[in-house]
């Protein structure tokens, strides 16, 4: 028989990648409120450690590379030393890398995105995914995009990227449906971040016009949906994609 998914730990103990992103930071904002303990992952050290400072005592950054297993391995490892077994894993890393068609990005830059956005967050769930099973309860939330439901034009790779996270999502959620660990995505429209700063204007403007709420989502409604999905009170959900688009989302 498996632990009901109701049945959090005495403690709740957030590992969220990006953590020093506008997206990352903000979900450990809510979640810190909440009273979970949150550790931090950025690949500058510096960054990861102030951006935690802002939390207040209990929480930690650690320096790691997504897109290294070994490097994420050991983030892992640490924050489990000193905070806890990790029971909840927010993947917010991501780059939306060159705004160019298709035929025209750099092969390398393709490659970059990939890694960063898809590989990254498979990264990130295979180092916390086991340490989770032995807990039978575990909250995993893939911070993934609208472009990877719909594609966004002038941003293959990145739309490519995010439409592999929510495959990713699907297919964890039946992997671990039993396990106690229920792992979903979130599919934001644009959103106000300092990422979203760097889009080519026409490709914002692009975006922004779809969204029939007519304005860009916020962190903090991004934050909202997230701390749900990695709370006690989501108990019959995984494998699902969850929309924070202002209305742009069609299915």
């Amino acid at each position: 028989m498996t632990t009901s998914p109701t049945q959090a730990p005495a403690a709740r103990v957030a590992l969220i990648t990006g953590g020093a992103g506008d997206i990352g930071l903000g979900c450990a904002r809510l979640l810190a409120a909440e009273g979970v303990r949150c550790a931090l992952i950025d690949l500058e050290p510096a960054k990861a450690r102030a951006a935690a400072a802002t939390l207040g005592a209990g929480h930690f950054g650690y320096g790691a590379d997504v897109t290294d297993e070994p490097s994420m391995q050991a983030a892992v490892a640490a924050a489990t030393a000193e905070l806890g077994p990790v029971n909840v894993m927010i993947a917010a890393a991501g780059i939306t890398g060159t705004t160019v068609p298709a035929w025209q990005i750099e092969l390398k830059e393709v490659r970059r995105v990939i890694e960063i956005s898809l590989m990254g967050t498979f990264i990130a769930c295979r180092a916390v995914i086991p340490g989770m099973i032995a807990q039978k309860w575990g909250r995993i939330v893939v911070i993934a995009s609208i472009a990877g439901k719909e594609g966004n034009p002038n941003l293959a790779a990145y739309s490519a990227a995010k439409g592999g996270a929510i495959a990713l999502t699907k297919s964890l959620g039946k992997e671990l449906a039993t396990s106690g660990v229920l792992v979903n995505a979130i599919a934001p429209a644009v959103i106000e971040t300092a990422m979203n700063r760097t889009v080519a204007p026409e490709t914002l403007g692009y975006m922004t016009a779809k969204i029939p709420m007519g304005r860009l989502g916020r962190v903090e409604e991004v934050a909202e949906l997230v701390g749900f999905l990695s709370s006690t009170r989501l108990g019959f959900s995984t494998g699902a994609v969850y929309d924070c688009s202002g209305g742009r989302a069609t299915y």
